[in-house]
């Protein structure tokens, strides 16, 4: 069965567009996958029932992988098992009636306006490192961008005249997001400063650059936020995804409507967005509880 695993990523790459964490994610839950099958004694695609990956979806919750894991491996597996009997090598897709594990959806974290401001103020100063985190910040907060979006980001698709960038997101999908006047002066200034400084003839695509002028790493911009977070006082367990969560949900709290907000957080089903419907509601509900003589 594992021969197969290579020519299911090549076609989840080139024909599917997935972006390459979840290619990642998809092939280390197949290689587990598989390996189950192989104890198993399956052998080739046709070997393979609904009970067994029934029973390999027990496994997984007596290792108590959570639900939403759980589910992303269901979904690995049925797109395995479905590339299977599209190439012709199996006649059926054993997964299709296999239920995902339901997930209890948490509220997103998300900072309120005066803990951004703090958060920004973390980063005031004259240093390169004190510049360039701001403007990432800023950027992160103005935008929506998810982490990858943000470190991925090209000089090619950022238009400052224009107020503009175009990322690449999920599934290789293409969107144009506003920058906002705040975001746009503090990316100007590290252009035209620490990045000059450090890329003077711009050799590399990319915006954000590292104290050697080499490109940042997710896990070195992680490591930033956490920093920068402490310094501000913050008590939260803040992540990048911090700042993404509390661009949509301050959006939709100054009355922006849930379609708009889908487009620039790059959203393929609204459902995804309407989680943030349910963060503004709750915190009404906690102001009523606050304020209201009979909360």
């Amino acid at each position: 069965m594992n021969d197969y695993l290579d020519l299911f990523i090549s076609y989840i790459t080139v024909e599917k567009g997935l972006s390459a964490n979840t290619r990642s994610a998809y092939s280390r839950d197949l290689a587990g996958y598989l390996d189950f099958l192989d104890k198993s004694g399956r052998q080739k695609p046709s070997d393979v029932n609904t009970a067994d990956i029934a029973s390999f979806m027990v496994t997984l919750q007596k290792r108590t992988i959570g639900p939403r894991s759980r589910a992303r491996c269901l979904s690995a597996i049925r797109m395995f098992h479905k590339f299977l009997m599209i190439e012709g090598y199996a006649d059926c897709n054993p997964a299709t009636i296999i239920e995902a594990p339901r997930m209890l959806h948490k509220l997103p974290q998300f900072l309120d306006v005066r803990e951004v401001d703090a958060l920004f103020a973390a980063c005031l100063g004259e240093g390169g490192e004190d510049l360039r985190d701001l403007a990432m910040l800023e950027l992160l907060y103005a935008t929506g961008l998810r982490v990858s979006e943000l470190v991925n980001l090209k000089l090619r698709e950022v238009n400052l005249d224009s107020g503009y960038l175009m990322t690449v997101g999920k599934g290789n999908k293409e969107r144009l997001v506003p920058i906002g006047e705040s975001a746009r002066v503090r990316l100007a200034v590290y252009l035209d400063t620490v990045r000059q400084e450090r890329d003077p003839l711009r050799q590399n695509a990319y915006v954000f650059l590292s104290r050697l002028g080499g490109a940042m790493s997710r896990q070195a911009f992680w490591n930033i936020i956490k920093k920068r977070a402490e310094m501000a006082a913050i008590r939260k367990n803040i992540s990048p995804h911090t700042l993404r969560h509390s661009f949509a949900t301050h959006l939709l709290e100054n009355g922006a409507d849930l379609r708009s907000v889908q487009i620039m957080l790059g959203h393929a089903d609204l459902a995804s967005t309407q989680i943030y419907t349910h963060v503004t509601r709750e915190r009404l509900k906690r102001l009523h509880q606050q304020i209201h003589p009979r909360g």
